[in-house]
């Protein structure tokens, strides 16, 4: 019996930096456009940008939240889709390092999955994906005989809907609560059809911009992002919202916390994996939103010190030896009238 097993995707992350790599905001154009954060990065058409060394490292949501799992001192199993290729065994190399189980599938039909960072001064990034074998999880392929955990943490990337249904309905069989992290590819299928697994989730994370997508509300109304949310979230509706914080719902109060400050921040990947992992880690725990928020802002703050989305994800020892990760200033309102802090 394992404490978690993440579903989803593993990747060969590689990361590109330039002082070449610009970030543009502009509200006013941007978003008629089709840029719901009213920001692009950019570089010059037609030039030769000159990058740094290129940075290799791993990443994908299951492996990344399985990081966090087992440096909190959880026996953790992660059920990933890989090629029979160098990126395939260096993943797999990375996960027996951090005490992780693999249930890995591999196929010669694709190869592994792969993520091309452009990576901005100021930690902003692009990614460019190629999904690969991660994509191509199939429902026949699941091991639900070996699905003996006390939680689930997917994060599906394109795995099918199907898939993904099946295994929350195993797991609700079974009474095995669900941390659900939603891609764009699972977004993008709409409210009305995320619906019977929305309400089989335990906890729900999303980004802003996910959650303004799915619930077709205001990116900056946050109040009624939640109302929406909790029409069809039978559990914790989280919202990350970058250098922001995150916000939490239970259905009756709203959970708000700004980010830890400290150092520089040299690279964003990561930061959600890093805060749902965190987060659903303190829940396990301790049964208290108010840590688990702590403890997820805390991992996210971690990571992006570092490039890459794993570096820096932190052990239980150093969440809680660590006095910097000790107060973070959390306000709890009643969801009909809180306010933004």
């Amino acid at each position: 019996m394992f404490d978690v097993i993440t579903i989803g995707t593993a990747t060969r992350d590689i990361f590109l930096t330039s002082p070449l790599f610009k970030v543009l905001r502009d509200p006013a154009h941007l978003k008629k456009i089709g840029f719901k954060t009213a920001e692009a990065q950019c570089f010059a058409l037609g030039g030769k940008i000159e990058i740094s060394k290129p940075i290799l490292t791993t990443g994908g949501g299951a492996t990344n939240a399985a990081v966090t799992f087992s440096r909190q001192g959880f026996k953790t199993a992660a059920l990933i889709k890989i090629g029979e290729d160098q990126a395939g065994k260096d993943i797999l190399d990375e996960l027996v390092r951090e005490k992780i189980t693999t249930l890995k599938l591999q196929t010669n039909n694709n190869g592994t999955a792969h993520s091309t960072i452009l990576l901005a001064p100021s930690g902003e990034r692009t990614i460019l994906v190629y999904r690969g074998a991660s994509e191509d999880l199939k429902l026949k392929e699941i091991p639900f005989d070996k699905l003996k955990a006390k939680w689930l943490y997917i994060s599906p990337g394109r795995i099918s809907f199907e898939t993904v249904k099946k295994v929350i309905d195993y797991a609700a069989g079974r009474k095995i609560p669900v941390a659900f992290n939603p891609s764009q590819y699972f977004i993008d299928l709409g409210i009305k059809k995320l619906k019977p697994i929305l309400m089989k989730s335990k906890a729900v994370i999303l980004n802003r911009e996910e959650a303004s997508c799915l619930t077709k509300a205001d990116y900056e109304n946050s109040k009624e992002i939640f109302k929406r949310l909790d029409k069809v979230v039978a559990g914790l509706a989280v919202m990350t919202d970058g250098p922001r914080g995150a916000m939490v719902s239970d259905g009756f109060n709203i959970y708000q916390a700004k980010g830890f400050e400290g150092k520089k921040v040299i690279d964003r990947t990561g930061a959600g994996d890093a805060f749902g992992s965190g987060f659903v880690s303190g829940l396990i725990q301790k049964r208290d939103i108010k840590y688990a928020i702590r403890l997820g802002m805390a991992n996210a703050a971690s990571v992006v010190e570092y490039i890459g989305t794993k570096e820096g994800i932190l052990t239980k020892k150093e969440f809680e030896k660590s006095k910097r990760w000790q107060h973070l200033p959390i306000k709890i309102s009643k969801l009909t009238h809180y306010e933004i802090i």
